[in-house]
């Protein structure tokens, strides 16, 4: 039960974490400035972070059973660069595969594959995992037991929990009807363009709404999707 509420309390830190690190990534270097929520949960978090600290976490507790020799550290760092690779690509994949649905595009960047992954991304998570080393895991496997022994700490991490499986049903349900829609169109939906013609869209509803519900929009969906595969059918 212990292990349970340690990586369902790591699973919200990631998300809540992996959300704030993306909204400033993005918005600041690519949406220059225009704060668009990233993802396509309404909330503030990303499962992929989620995921991404509990696999961390797991990979820096395993680093006692690996030899004792001076580049077991790097090996380490590696192990958990290669292990954030392979979560993108598979949530990548998946969104791409079931979805019709391309959440980021990694094309233009030197020896990607299928957009999905690249060598330079790769390096970053190599990094941010030697900085989740040294600077958060001694934190939390030193405070987390105790916070999790907190009746309050586990009230907050419960109602967590309830919010965010209600909002990937709702999300999940938006995702469904654009993978309706990019089927009858023959494309794959490139989700933050998306968002970003839809916010030039929207720009009469409050900013509230415009950030919390950047696929929503008058004309509907459909029109946006429409226009967007007309265009890159004329390109062709």
């Amino acid at each position: 039960m212990d292990w349970i509420l340690t990586y369902a309390a790591l699973f919200f830190l990631g998300a809540l974490s992996g959300w704030v690190l993306e909204l400033l990534f993005r918005n600041l270097v690519y949406h220059r400035g225009r704060w668009i929520n990233p993802g396509f949960c309404t909330g503030p978090w990303l499962p992929i972070y989620g995921f991404g600290l509990c696999a961390l976490y797991a990979l820096a507790s395993l680093e006692p059973l690996l030899p004792r020799f001076f580049q077991r550290k790097l090996i380490l760092f590696i192990a958990m660069a290669i292990g954030m690779t392979a979560l993108e690509y598979a949530a990548g994949l998946l969104c791409l595969k079931c979805f019709k649905l391309r959440l980021w595009d990694y094309s233009a960047r030197l020896g990607n594959i299928q957009g999905l992954i690249c060598p330079l991304f790769s390096l970053i998570w190599a990094a941010l995992g030697a900085g989740y080393y040294f600077f958060v895991h001694p934190y939390l496997a030193q405070r987390l037991p105790q916070l999790l022994a907190s009746q309050t700490v586990l009230f907050c991490l419960g109602i967590f929990w309830g919010i965010f499986l209600v909002d990937v049903a709702h999300s999940t349900q938006l995702v469904l009807k654009l993978r309706q829609i990019a089927k009858e169109i023959h494309m794959v939906v490139p989700y933050e363009r998306l968002k970003l013609q839809i916010r030039a869209a929207q720009q009469r509803a409050p900013a509230f709404v415009r950030f919390c519900r950047p696929s929503q929009t008058e004309p509907p969906r459909r029109e946006h999707l429409k226009a967007r595969g007309e265009t890159i059918a004329a390109r062709r």
